[in-house]
């Protein structure tokens, strides 16, 4: 299995499919990460199929997806925010994301669905953060449209955004250097 040989990919592969995620959320349904084209390295071979094959898809007689039918993405989505809450005692760990399987009713889930380093999980908040940053972002540009703010110099908005995004850390700071080394 070649993916095994490169895990900086997987982990790049992984942060890409969250992000994108986190975008296509806001817009439509998430598409599965096999039909999404991501080349880090075009010079390189790449595995060509997933190795567990392809995944069942749950339909209806009319070709739509029952409305309480949760994809792999969603529930794994699901299981790394619930996991976070586990990551001062755990750490960025299997253990972390195996109480948070537990939390959202999936006992067996944490072992098979993500690998056993961690870093969807530090992918996954790392996402989160950028998520929200962009959100707040948003907010702040909104406000300025509308006249109910001032615009802050470049300087300010710039010092203004790092420190909301490191404020983010703090409830994981212990943990962060485990992070970085995961990543």
């Amino acid at each position: 299995a070649r993916w095994q040989l490169y895990p900086p990919q997987r982990a790049l592969r992984a942060w890409a499919a969250l992000r994108s995620a986190s975008d296509e959320q806001k817009k439509e349904p998430f598409a599965p990460p096999s039909q999404q084209p991501l080349d880090p390295h075009p010079g390189e071979q790449q595995p060509q199929e997933d190795p567990q094959g392809p995944r069942p898809s749950y339909t209806g007689q009319g070709g739509q997806e029952p409305e309480d039918y949760e994809s792999e993405e969603q529930l794994q989505h699901r299981i790394l925010t619930a996991a976070l809450e586990f990551v001062p005692e755990h750490g960025w760990t299997a253990e972390a994301i195996a109480e948070g399987a537990k939390v959202c009713g999936q006992r067996s889930a944490g072992a098979g669905m993500f690998h056993r380093d961690g870093s969807e999980l530090v992918l996954h908040f790392v996402s989160q953060c950028i998520s929200k940053l962009s959100e707040l972002l948003e907010q702040e540009q909104k406000l300025v449209q509308l006249g109910e703010a001032e615009k802050k110099p470049t300087d300010q908005f710039l010092r203004d955004a790092v420190e909301a995004r490191l404020r983010m850390l703090i409830p994981y700071i212990e943990k962060w250097p485990q992070a970085l080394s995961v990543l």
